[in-house]
């Protein structure tokens, strides 16, 4: 039976099956030849090729290992197991960790990339106790926000513009020790030079320019993306004539944010009350 070529950007386990296809050709072997290498069945290598099949971890460190492709499809896997995440999600973490500049808003919970493990753990628990995911899928959760905080600590970080709501910093999420230690957290990445972080106090009031958290992406090309999300989903935007005015709303929110010394001086009262 001839091989049918699947499209990669139609999903994530078709992408998943496209590479390793690509990378079976590229080295001249047969389904069966890698089925052997690997130690699967070739019945199950066609199927996941053609994206029928979705992938194991152990399938994708194997494959790596096979290929010596360091961790090319146990990320592939990643992203894949992230079904867990929002709806859009996945989409935005590409994006974001290919760009070079990030402006963010966070309204009632600290940004992801600023969260400490005990609070993204608080986080993660609650939402388990809820009954909304698994402990399992909040572990995944936990794993991945970890490895896209890596970025940060990187080589060649993206500057990070971030302005965090009043009611980010005066939330008690985890408890006191938690939370005090997150703000400690947030005195020490401001300290960063490509870290900027203002807080918008409550007295903004109705001049605070947007009721959902907002992202927006500098990438290498000097395209700029949006991203915001609600309960259900998450959404990465591209007409560039909705991210202009986002981009005009952000300017305005830095406008009316605290500047960068009274912020640090906001987050260090936060967490002396907490004491």
């Amino acid at each position: 039976m001839a091989e049918q070529d699947v499209d990669p950007a139609s999903s994530p386990i078709a992408r998943f099956g496209a590479e390793l296809r690509r990378s079976r050709r590229a080295r001249g072997w047969s389904q069966t030849e890698l089925a052997r290498r690997m130690g699967y069945s070739n019945t199950l290598i066609s199927y996941i090729e053609r994206g029928q099949r979705s992938p194991t971890r152990k399938f994708a460190v194997k494959t790596d290992s096979v290929f010596d492709t360091g961790q090319t499809f146990y990320d592939l896997w990643r992203r894949i197991d992230r079904a867990s995440l929002l709806e859009g999600f996945p989409e935005y973490a590409d994006a974001e960790a290919r760009c070079r500049r990030l402006r963010l808003f966070s309204l009632t919970m600290i940004t992801g990339l600023f969260q400490t493990p005990g609070y993204a753990a608080a986080l993660s628990s609650a939402i388990v106790q809820r009954g909304i995911i698994t402990q399992a899928e909040a572990t995944e959760r936990l794993e991945f926000l970890a490895s896209r905080q890596r970025r940060l600590d990187g080589k060649n970080p993206p500057a990070v513009h971030a302005v965090l709501d009043e009611s980010c910093l005066t939330r008690t999420i985890g408890g006191p020790l938690v939370m005090g230690e997150q703000l400690y957290h947030l005195e020490a990445l401001a300290a960063r030079p490509n870290i900027t972080i203002q807080v918008a106090p409550i007295s903004v009031a109705e001049h605070l320019p947007f009721a959902l958290p907002v992202v927006l992406l500098g990438m290498p090309d000097r395209s700029v993306l949006g991203y915001s999300e609600s309960y259900a989903r998450g959404h990465l935007e591209r007409d560039q004539r909705i991210v202009a005015t986002w981009d005009s709303e952000y300017d305005q929110l830095q406008m009316e944010a605290l500047p960068k010394a009274p912020s640090l001086e906001f987050i260090r009262k936060a967490r002396e009350e907490l004491s």
